[in-house]
């Protein structure tokens, strides 16, 4: 790689990456898990190309039902994670301002996510959940309280929220009455996407430096998937390349064949993953690097970390802010309200699944019965936030509770802040930051 700074940063993220049996090059959400993007044009670290880190990422890392031990302290033998952790705090300190406080609260979350992996292996004490919430949010855990979103639903919906069985039927045959058919999901996904990059240029592209107007906000392909454990992923690949060496910023969205979703959840979801949300954060931070006004770090973006915190209440506030206001209530369409507010309630319910599987010990059929009844999410998502995500010992207790923090903290500020003031900094345009370093760029 070109300098020592880079070498380190991508061992620390790429070697975490592998242990947990990430695959940062592969296009599918399938093999990604820690590292998000690689889109620097630098040689890939050590931690990535030795022969070793391809077994264990074969295999899963420690998140296979039974890792391969062997292989993974066979990697471990010649790839010094803690080291390569130890030198960002290092590069942290050496930095200071904004960009040190960043690197210092990425390396908490690899920190965190080290001891977890050692914990899987039996060579680490239990990880505490407060310290895997405060090492990804930058705040203690707490519960959702999902009573005035439902509340709201029921009255879009004329029935009582205070029947319960009477609001899921409700809900239920809202969603069966407006569902989207999978089979026509690629023209669907390009029809919405046309119509959020246009509210976009209206209502967010304004209040942005001139030099961000150009770089394509929404270059991505909908992929329907067979049997994914998850709902979506987008893959953010910013590999390819224009003849005069300017990115395409091009990426993917692989959205699970089976699931069940409404139309207003997936306008939802586009804002959510494409324009103004996911792609068009990550295509930003890739032009922002392309010109050097940001660092190295920026390039190699990642889940369970405080700057995914803030991507994701970037993506949970995207709908809003591509039509230009504040609050749900707000939005042109009651169907609308209502889809977004499901999503929300969703969100909510993550961190709920979180709350309730690591800091109270409930066991999933609690858990999930939790989320249908209080949060109206469907029969699906209840099994799915239950299980392969809320029991899962890294999503479970670092980013399942990251949708709801980062959510609360960008509304918040959405309503404090102009948004010539306020949407440069959160794209980046000022520099990069996370979910409590976001603050210092920001004088009420």
């Amino acid at each position: 790689m070109s300098g020592q700074y880079e070498e380190l940063i991508g061992n620390a993220i790429l070697g975490i990456d592998t242990i947990w049996g990430g695959d940062v090059m592969c296009a599918s959400g399938t093999g990604r898990f820690i590292a998000d993007s690689w889109f620097s044009d630098q040689p890939l670290p050590r931690a990535y190309t030795l022969a070793e880190a391809a077994l264990v990422r074969h295999s899963g890392g420690v998140s296979a039902k039974a890792p391969d031990v062997a292989a993974i302290d066979a990697y471990l033998a010649q790839v010094d994670i803690p080291g390569a952790i130890a030198g960002m705090k290092t590069a942290a300190a050496g930095f200071g301002g904004l960009r040190g406080e960043y690197l210092a609260g990425l390396a908490e979350c690899f920190e965190a996510m080290w001891d977890l992996a050692m914990e899987i292996l039996g060579k680490g004490a239990l990880v505490p959940y407060e310290r895997c919430v405060m090492a990804s949010c930058g705040q203690a855990p707490e519960p959702s309280d999902p009573v005035r979103k439902r509340e709201r639903v029921a009255e879009l919906l004329g029935c009582g929220a205070r029947e319960r069985d009477r609001l899921l039927a409700a809900v239920d045959g809202w969603r069966k009455q407006q569902r989207v058919s999978m089979a026509s999901v690629r023209l669907l996904g390009a029809a919405v996407i046309g119509h959020f990059d246009a509210l976009a240029a209206r209502h967010v592209l304004p209040y942005l430096p001139a030099e961000l107007h150009g770089v394509p906000r929404a270059n991505i392909q909908f992929l329907p998937i067979l049997e994914a454990w998850f709902s979506g992923s987008m893959n953010y690949l910013g590999r390819a390349r224009r003849p005069g060496g300017e990115p395409e910023y091009e990426a993917s969205y692989e959205i699970n064949a089976s699931l069940e979703i409404s139309l207003p959840e997936f306008l939802q979801l586009v804002s959510h993953e494409v324009v103004p949300g996911h792609v068009t954060t990550f295509a930003y931070l890739q032009n922002l690097y392309w010109r050097k006004l940001v660092g190295f770090e920026a390039s190699v973006l990642t889940m369970n970390t405080r700057a995914a915190a803030l991507f994701e209440g970037i993506a949970n506030n995207a709908i809003l802010m591509a039509y230009g206001v504040t609050e749900v209530e707000y939005l042109p369409d009651a169907d609308l309200q209502i889809g977004v507010l499901l999503a929300l309630l969703q969100d909510d319910a993550k961190n709920q699944s979180s709350y309730l599987t690591w800091g109270e010990g409930a066991p999933q059929a609690e858990v999930a019965a939790t989320l249908r009844q209080d949060f109206l999410v469907s029969l699906e998502r209840a099994d799915k936030l239950s299980g392969a995500w809320g029991r899962h010992p890294l999503l479970g207790r670092m980013y399942l509770p990251a949708y709801r923090a980062g959510t609360r903290k960008v509304a918040a500020l959405r309503r404090i802040h102009p948004p010539e003031v306020f949407l440069p900094v959160l794209y980046g345009a000022c520099g990069l930051v996370d979910i409590t370093t976001i603050d210092k760029l920001l004088v009420a």
